[in-house]
């Protein structure tokens, strides 16, 4: 007779999944001016899950469901900021979907069922655990993005993020079928003894090796990293701001997450074969990021392109292949989620019924305008570009030490310059809120809370940027 298995390192995930089928109920029973009851129903789920996921943490590594299934204080970490990130996405995007007619039950349906894939895809420990939390995220995340159906452009992205998403999930499911061929096994632990036994002879080593290439594809085109990162500008541009937001943030976490089950435990033995790879890809990232992001006069096709370029530097962490490097990399993934989360706030807060603040143009004279609204946009923009006293430039700072330490001083020579060349189209923007005068004169204002949010988010960047260790040492002791 099999044991039961122990359900206590995954209560947080069975709460949010109770919380999502009565979201879901009690949303079918809401008049249109009632949907603020989903509303405060998903934030008290994403609350809910933090306070159980916090209770349980500990510094003990806990395995269950017959080893499918980890909870660990890196798990632990990053489910907490997968959850503040949402939470802000949640709080931000309201007002947005009011203006739009898109304050519907299905967008909080929805953003629970990607926040309970990334949860699992963080507390996988098999293949296939990790591979059913990513495609609950992956086909959420396609009903998101087509989730305005009156937006063509809209529908176009989410064509063409389903069409990708569905090929790069082949290859991966095709490069875990190799390793599960010659491993004989789904477990990480066990694939990582396997290949640890057995890499190095002969045709095993070259099957790995294989099913490894298929599975950095998979990997590449999750985090959107060069040459697989063709739908990230289309989806930022063509989704709605609060989904774009949602997509270029969360996700991030689960991502990084996913990087480190698959290559650093499960095939941590290959770690001079990935890293090659690796090395190519952040690279080609870092490079293509930058130089397209400075042709774009569209701000959200702009963070498309920085998106691109800071997924190139969170694989400069993991490449190193060192405590210090993939500590690095975990705390550059959660400072660009915080400083990307604000950054989308800023377009959701400019933005208006009718009127989309997408252009560059569009945050002219924004400090006659308000200077307050300014002056944070300005702290988050550079902290992306790395300015001393911003959590952005810690953040470069001990991803570069990493490679530095593992004697890529040539890499990390390069990805200073390309982040030089790619400060100016942050400055642009910089320019265009305090020196250029504004086209209208239309009062900004939000809700209290999202001011209090936004500042509150902006001011983090500062104090992590001035007291690093507060979520550095946090990373270090999660490793």
């Amino acid at each position: 007779m099999t044991a039961m298995p122990d359900f206590s390192p995954a209560v947080p995930e069975i709460f949010m999944l109770i919380m999502i089928c009565t979201v879901l109920l009690v949303d079918v029973f809401l008049k249109p001016e009632q949907r603020n009851v989903t509303y405060v129903l998903a934030q008290a789920s994403l609350v809910g899950a933090l306070i159980l996921t916090m209770a349980s943490s500990g510094d003990e590594r806990i395995l269950t469901f017959s080893d499918r299934f980890v909870r660990d204080p890196m798990g632990d970490v990053l489910k907490v900021f997968i959850y503040i990130i949402t939470i802000g996405v949640f709080l931000y995007s309201r007002d947005y979907l009011k203006e739009r007619g898109l304050f519907k039950g299905e967008y909080y349906v929805l953003g629970l069922f990607a926040v309970l894939g990334m949860m699992v895809m963080v507390s996988a420990h098999s293949f296939l655990t990790l591979y059913l939390g990513l495609e609950l995220l992956s086909l959420s995340l396609y009903a998101l993005v087509a989730f305005d159906r009156d937006n063509g452009q809209a529908s176009e992205a989410a064509m063409k993020y389903f069409v990708l998403g569905a090929l790069a999930s082949g290859m991966l499911l095709y490069g875990m079928s190799i390793i599960y061929g010659l491993t004989g096994s789904l477990d990480i632990s066990q694939v990582h003894t396997q290949i640890t036994t057995h890499a190095g002879e002969g045709q095993a080593r070259l099957g790995a090796l294989f099913g490894l290439s298929f599975i950095i594809v998979g990997i590449a085109f999750k985090l959107g990293a060069v040459p697989f990162h063709m739908w990230v500008p289309d989806v930022y541009h063509g989704a709605p701001t609060s989904v774009a937001m949602f997509v270029g943030t969360a996700p991030k976490i689960a991502a990084f997450a996913m990087v480190m089950r698959l290559l650093v435990e499960g095939m941590g033995s290959l770690h001079a074969d990935w890293q090659q790879m690796l090395v190519l890809l952040a690279i080609l990232s870092i490079g293509l990021g930058n130089v397209a992001a400075i042709a774009q006069t569209n701000i959200k096709r702009m963070f498309a392109y920085s998106t691109i370029s800071h997924v190139g530097f969170i694989l400069l962490g993991i490449l190193a292949g060192t405590r210090e490097g993939y500590a690095s990399s975990m705390f550059y993934t959660l400072v660009y989620a915080i400083t990307s989360l604000g950054g989308f706030g800023m377009i959701l807060l400019l933005s208006r019924k009718g009127f989309e603040a997408d252009e560059i143009e569009d945050f002219k004279g924004l400090n006659d305008r308000n200077p307050w609204y300014a002056f944070i946009f300005m702290i988050l923009l550079i902290s992306m570009i790395g300015v001393p006293g911003t959590a952005g430039f810690i953040a470069k700072l001990s991803v570069l030490q990493a490679v530095i330490g593992v004697d890529r001083i040539g890499l990390a020579v390069f990805a200073v310059i390309l982040s030089v060349v790619g400060a100016f189209y942050y400055l642009r923007v910089i320019k265009v809120m305090y020196f250029d005068k504004p086209e209208d004169d239309v009062q900004l204002s939000s809700h209290t809370d999202v001011n209090i949010v936004l500042s509150a988010n902006s001011l983090i960047i500062l104090l992590l940027g001035i007291f690093p260790n507060l979520l550095m040492s946090v990373c270090f002791a999660s490793m």
